[in-house]
């Protein structure tokens, strides 16, 4: 299957289904003398696993990551990493009335007619469960970003209409739903655990700032740093979209309002999001990436079978009624592979 892999000099390859035995990451280019230890990495995936409240699945999945190759008394070694998690939560019975219809909002008629079969399984390679993956090849590249003084933080900042109105970093770990306004975090648990009563999902906002990031990454015309980034976020599942710096909201402002004005010591507003003409210009690198509502819901829903027949089904099994919840830290692990592998890129280009 193509497109499993991600990055130039600095590559990551996952493999793996939801409920088959288990998924995992090859992490090839990376420097030799890293030091990361298999703690640090089961830190970053603790933080994205299914089951760790009330607010996500309640699938059990401890994610223990194996390490296979590539990290020795505590560095990298300059070889391939490989990194294995098995499954030991599944349960593939939960998805049998699934297996000659196509569900709303999923991969599976997408995946079936690309490849004229599928894995109804938990949606197989298309499940969410694949991104533990990322997050622990992600876990490399952000000990790379440490050692250059480049750190990263990602969370939530809106569950439907409810916005996050603060930035207080401190608390992101002390709530549920990873948002850095603890008020407005206990609203978003409020409105997550009801919709999850209805049998309901909701969308949500996830911002990630990189901070300590130098000026010069990023390649001229296709491979902007944007451009990767934007590809980075939009190849997470159930993303739809991203935006840099104002994004959107910049096509509301005039010129004279937009331009982040250069002075001696720096520049005065961030507007661009850190990145100019595709290239980092030393500002904060800001990223705004919108999630839909989980589309396995529990209400009735109309669709057709694989034969063509309309048919009303109930999904059954565990999912999340927000994923953007644990989304968090896969957009992390995402904005840190690509700002690591156009570091690595622009130290080739200087050699």
């Amino acid at each position: 299957m193509a497109g499993s892999s991600f990055g130039e000099v600095f590559k990551i390859t996952t493999f793996g289904e939801s409920h088959g035995a288990g998924i995992g990451v090859i992490v090839d280019g990376c420097p030799s003398g890293i030091p990361v230890d298999i703690e640090y990495i089961q830190s970053k995936l603790d933080r994205r696993r299914p089951g760790q409240s009330d607010v996500v699945t309640p699938r059990n999945e401890k994610d223990q990551v194996h390490l296979m190759s590539g990290i020795f008394q505590g560095h990298t070694t300059g070889t391939p990493v490989g990194m294995v998690i098995y499954n030991t939560d599944v349960r593939s019975q939960d998805y049998n009335n699934l297996k000659d219809l196509f569900r709303p909002g999923h991969a599976d008629y997408t995946y079936y007619k690309k490849y004229g079969f599928r894995d109804y399984r938990g949606s197989g390679r298309a499940s969410a469960r694949e991104t533990a993956a990322r997050v622990a090849g992600g876990a490399i590249a952000m000990k790379f970003l440490e050692m250059n003084n480049i750190t990263i933080n990602a969370y939530l900042i809106s569950v439907g209409k409810i916005k996050a109105q603060k930035r207080d970093l401190s608390v992101i770990d002390q709530n549920k739903v990873r948002c850095p306004d603890a008020e407005i975090a206990k609203k978003m648990e409020e409105y997550i655990l009801a919709l999850k009563e209805e049998g309901d999902s909701i969308g949500g906002v996830v911002e990630v700032i990189a901070s300590g990031v130098p000026a010069g990454l990023g390649e001229p015309v296709f491979d902007k740093l944007s451009a990767d980034l934007a590809k980075a976020m939009l190849s997470i599942n159930a993303v739809k979209g991203v935006e840099i710096g104002d994004g959107f909201a910049c096509t509301e402002l005039k010129g004279s309002e937009n331009n982040d004005v250069m002075l001696p010591d720096g520049y005065m507003t961030n507007h661009a999001g850190g990145i100019l003409g595709g290239i980092s210009n030393g500002n904060d690198i800001v990223v705004r990436v919108a999630i839909k509502p989980a589309s396995s819901i529990k209400k009735d829903q109309n669709t057709v079978t694989v034969d063509g027949g309309a048919v009303e089904f109930n999904i059954t099994g565990r999912h999340d009624p927000c994923v953007a919840v644990r989304a968090v830290p896969v957009v992390e692990a995402m904005m840190a592979i690509t700002l690591t592998d156009h570091f690595l890129r622009r130290r080739c280009n200087l050699a």
